[in-house]
């Protein structure tokens, strides 16, 4: 049986998909179920329960009850922030990696979710009624290296061989059938989940659909709706003289609560909370309105309207050029997100969202909003349909993703040198030939980068190493650096000696885990910053060659003294200190570049007597040499 199964591995519920006879269909349990919820429930006894039993142990078990956890997957302990530490379970630092406390036990976010995947690969295997091993999972666009690595990592814990990671959007465009559009269509794909937020631009060519742009942001969804609806309820029952502070089965039972109205106010314009005997001596009782909750939510779904414009920005294309607005993710169900993205992009729907029916097709303008599939099972319907187009069982679909950010190698002077643009399409490879900037120079540090600015201090890091070579003269070693990102979206470095052939690979898996409102900051600090940049550039590589200029005028200056005349050595050495003088001014990494430029000129109109006579003198050595010259 080589059938490659589609995951989705959600922050709130996770599904797992089969296409069977050309079309896909979620695998359900034994009682109908087609969603498990991403929960893991760590017994005292050592059990470990899943799913729906264990979404009934939070209350009781708060803090062995984990849930949520992609939010901390592939992510360092140290780039946590108070937001992120806001949970009944305890968050405890694994060899700098964000862990959770469970279980009297440490575990790391990826050894947590490999539960829900054996889970999922239990259910699978009831329903096609044969072993199954091999899967698609799906991972947010905007995961960066270490949460892709941390993805694979779960699925082969779980017992599974991960084909690929696949991006959820890409897989929304999959499961939505677009391969039935017409050429040059552009549709766009807003992912709105429990835990993470993408908005992908993709475009069909030639019968392949791809990804012009994508921006997002991987701690932004449902779940942060769901904690401010909570804050709201606490709030509630303080003023209704419950009490002021929440213990954990308490903040359980509001979190729930909170959660089941979200749910129930996407179909009813009012909805009862009630918390009976939320203390021995207190229950609270609440009606929360549609209003209310979009008054409560209008702030985190507002957040979104940033990437959507960034990401039409990046594929340079505007809202009424789309075909159609795709909503995908469970927290798109949310009235107030279809009426604001109908609203955003523009969509011909948005005047029936309002109500008004009147109006015809043919005087519609802008994109259709696309919500014929279920916006919970999209994702893993097309995971399935990527592993059946890998294992064969169905005709080739071709779809090309983008790296989100430019990545790159920092250079002498602290420059950052871009191999692989953002956007560019993926699978890549990109390389360039590096060489020494100081004699007897014995290794070469690769420190590898990713940002959009023009100095490496300005972007993150995302590891370094060493490669070790001959010493040779400055200028005289030769090192390929080159970069390959994988189908997967990870990326692999390779720089090699090409004098020996000495190499190192290395697999970026501890990638620093960027906050995605600071990657959007970046992309358009990177616009806000561009001329300044460019000036920052400028003047490290004029500093640069400034330098390289004046060591090359003091040694040839002492070379050739005795041979030239006084005011012509008088003259090098003024423009010698000159040049000095406007480099020692240099505060932060930056200088007076026109003065700079002026004074290298300067240097250059000195030294140009001093170049004849040292070719003169090399034109003397040579014909000695043959003996033309005595």
């Amino acid at each position: 049986m080589d059938c490659i199964v589609g995951i989705d591995l959600g922050t709130t519920n996770s599904a797992v998909a089969f296409v069977e006879a050309g079309i896909p269909g979620i695998l359900a349990a034994a009682d109908g179920s087609r969603l498990m919820p991403s929960i893991v429930h760590y017994a005292a006894s050592g059990a470990v329960c899943v799913g729906e039993e264990a979404r009934r142990s939070q209350v009781l078990h708060p803090a062995d009850t984990i849930y949520s956890v992609k939010r901390l997957m592939g992510r360092a302990s140290a780039e946590l922030d108070a937001t992120d530490r806001d949970w009944p379970f305890a968050i405890a630092d694994h060899e700098g990696k964000a862990a959770v406390l469970a279980g009297g036990k440490r575990r790391l976010p990826e050894e947590v979710s490999s539960e829900v995947l054996k889970a999922l690969k239990l259910r699978a295997e009831a329903a096609l009624g044969f072993a199954v091993s091999r899967a698609v999972i799906t991972v947010p666009a905007y995961f960066n290296n270490a949460q892709r690595e941390a993805t694979k990592r779960a699925g082969q814990l779980a017992g599974w061989n991960v084909e690929r990671v696949l991006n959820e959007p890409t897989a929304a465009a999959l499961a939505y059938g677009l391969g039935r559009l017409q050429e040059r269509s552009r549709v766009a794909v807003f992912d709105l989940g429990g835990g993470t937020f993408d908005l992908s631009i993709l475009e069909l060519r030639e019968g392949m659909f791809e990804v012009l742009a994508t921006h997002g942001d991987t701690r932004l969804g449902g779940d942060d709706i769901d904690r401010a609806v909570g804050d709201w309820i606490a709030a509630q029952v303080r003023v209704a003289g419950g009490p002021a502070q929440l213990d954990l089965t308490m903040a359980a039972r509001v979190r729930m609560a909170a959660e089941a109205a979200k749910v129930a106010l996407s179909a009813a314009t009012e909805t009862e909370i009630t918390l009976p005997f939320l203390t021995a001596q207190f229950s609270f009782q609440r009606v929360l309105t549609r209003a209310e909750l979009e008054r409560i939510a209008r702030p985190i779904i507002e957040r979104t309207r940033g990437h959507c414009r960034q990401a039409l920005s990046d594929a340079g294309v505007a809202a009424h050029e789309l075909d159609q607005v795709i909503l995908v993710g469970g927290q798109t169900r949310m009235p107030l997100v279809r009426r604001w993205v109908g609203e955003w992009f523009g969509c011909r729907e948005y005047e029936e969202l309002r109500g008004n029916l009147s109006m015809n097709d043919a005087e519609r303008k802008g994109p259709a909003l696309n919500t014929s599939q279920h916006p919970d099972e999209a994702v893993a319907l097309g995971a399935a349909i990527q592993g059946a187009i890998l294992s064969g069982a169905i005709g080739q679909v071709l779809l090309l993703d983008v790296t989100p950010l430019s990545l790159g190698v920092e250079t002498f002077g602290g420059l950052m040198n871009v191999l692989i643009p953002r956007n560019t399409t993926i699978p890549t490879k990109a390389g360039e030939l590096f060489t020494n900037a100081v004699d007897a120079q014995r290794e070469m540090l690769v420190h590898v980068l990713q940002g959009e600015r023009e100095r490496a201090k300005d972007n993150w890091s995302l590891g370094r190493f060493a490669l070790a070579f001959d010493a040779v003269p400055r200028g005289a070693a030769r090192v390929g650096v080159q970069f390959e990102i994988d189908a997967d979206g990870i990326l692999h470095v390779l720089a090699r000696d090409t004098k020996t052939g000495h190499e190192q690979r290395v697999k970026i898996e501890s990638a620093v885990d960027v906050d995605d409102t600071k990657v959007q900051q970046m992309v358009e600090e990177s616009v806000t910053n561009a001329f300044a940049d460019w000036d920052a550039r400028r003047w490290v590589e004029s500093a640069l060659r400034a330098r390289e200029a004046v060591t090359a005028a003091r040694q040839a200056l002492a070379e050739m003294e005795a041979e030239l005349p006084v005011e012509t050595r008088d003259l090098v050495a003024q423009a010698i200190a000159l040049a000095e003088a406007v480099l020692a001014a240099e505060r932060d990494g930056m200088g007076d570049l026109p003065l700079l430029q002026q004074k290298i000129k300067q240097l250059d109109e000195a030294t140009a007597p001093l170049a004849d006579a040292l070719m003169q003198r090399a034109m003397d050595e040579l014909l000695r040499r043959r003996g033309v010259l005595s």
